[in-house]
């Protein structure tokens, strides 16, 4: 069962938190980040990418980047930049994606959690990536930005969301990339015991994107508790910052292909061979969107395809086999195209579907690509039942949006 706390958020206050609040760290590069935070001394991103107070070129990982990091991080608290709650609190965020809503409970998860499988994943982790992020905690002696979970819809929880909601925000602002972001506090003393319990009640929390971070903030919390011969396991270290959302609240968006060449295959040749295990039709030169599960839109010669799985070709029993990533993975990718490795075949790259598929398109249509394969979205019940059964999912499969703002809540360790 699932051990969550509130606790005293360190955030911004309400006339400044557009202005502090930023993007993840992994969804831009220092470049992308120093051009957004121009002109903005009050950007997370001076505390999450703080090579961009430095030359051009400064490495990410150089001692004096991490050093930067502290220093402005108790500069936005000296500034009052960042202001830590006086008491402990839940907090409810909303993000809003066109006529998409969806309603997160900021939480502080139990690192023992994480460990022993309660917070369910369906990544893989790199140690070099976990060890990155570890740097990151320890040096802040906090979580600067938060992870992102799913849990099975629960009804008390959803009652708490819209009594919560239903009052005055205390921030409520659209970012420029035109996605909206909304925040409660949460500090009726029944309402907070409320969260708590019901959460005690949920089996299994399912991290749907953060996998590296997760791993990091338990790992730091794990090595601080070995660390301290008084621990108890009510420290607060033992906890991290997380934003949970009901599983039926969220959208997974397409994760999307495009490849260099056709494995020496004329376009003829490359599409006798997809006839093999797909119905192939010619749908023309308007944009083609997957219908469903085992239905995939190709783009070739400056025509878009549907391509329909066999019936034969996918094991619906399978929690990995029935994937579509898998499918095209393993009798495109593989078969046709000679692509092994997802991860590191030069030839492949991937695009978000919040691109949309006119970027699938454009990048064939430039001659940069030679055909581009857009996937069905995975669904939140796939992945948590890949999560449930100890299973994996492929690289570059699920893609949330919109990706959580940091800055709004950090969670101090001590």
């Amino acid at each position: 069962m699932a051990k969550v706390k509130p606790f005293k958020g360190v955030r911004p206050p309400k006339a400044l938190c557009a202005e502090v609040a930023s993007r993840p760290y992994d969804v831009l590069n220092s470049e992308e980040a120093r051009i957004e935070a121009q002109g903005n001394p009050r950007s997370l991103y001076h505390i999450i990418k703080p090579e961009i107070d430095f030359e051009p070129g400064t490495d990410e990982h150089d001692p004096r980047v991490y050093d930067k990091a502290v220093e402005n991080f108790k500069d936005f608290q000296a500034k009052g930049w960042l202001v830590q709650d006086s008491e402990e609190h839940y907090y409810i965020y909303a993000q809003r994606m066109g006529e998409h809503i969806q309603y997160g409970i900021v939480i502080a998860a139990n690192v023992d959690d994480y460990l022993n499988g309660v917070i369910r994943k369906h990544e893989l982790t790199r140690r070099d990536k976990e060890e990155d992020r570890m740097k990151h905690v320890r040096v802040q002696n906090a979580n600067i930005e938060p992870v992102f979970f799913a849990f099975p819809d629960n009804k008390v929880l959803q009652e708490v969301i819209d009594r919560v909601t239903a009052g005055t925000p205390e921030y409520d602002f659209v970012a420029d990339d035109g996605f909206g972001h909304t925040l409660w506090v949460v500090d009726d003393p029944d309402t907070i015991a409320t969260i708590t319990k019901e959460f005690a009640a949920i089996p299994y929390l399912y991290i749907a994107d953060g996998h590296h971070r997760t791993a990091a903030a338990a790992l730091v919390g794990a090595e601080k508790a070995r660390l301290n011969p008084n621990h108890t396991g009510d420290e607060e270290y033992n906890y991290f910052l997380s934003v949970a959302f009901p599983a039926s609240h969220l959208k997974i968006i397409d994760y999307n292909r495009v490849v260099k060449d056709l494995n020496g295959l004329s376009a003829e040749e490359f599409l006798a061979k997809l006839s093999v295990n797909f119905d192939v039709v010619d749908c023309g030169t308007e944009i083609y969107h997957p219908t469903g599960l085992h239905n995939f839109a190709l783009y070739l010669g400056g025509k878009w395809y549907s391509l329909t799985a066999h019936a034969g070709t996918y094991d619906d029993t399978d929690p990995i086999g029935v994937l579509d990533v898998t499918i095209s993975s393993d009798l495109i990718l593989r078969d046709i195209l000679g692509i092994t490795d997802l991860r590191s075949d030069k030839r492949i790259d991937f695009v978000g579907g919040i691109r949309g598929l006119g970027e699938l398109q454009r990048r064939v249509d430039s001659g940069e690509m030679a055909v581009a394969l857009a996937l069905y979205p995975v669904s939140m019940d796939q992945l948590m039942n890949i999560a449930d059964t100890g299973n994996i999912m492929p690289p570059k499969t699920t893609w949330f949006e919109p990706k959580l703002r940091s800055g709004l809540i950090i969670h101090k360790l001590d």
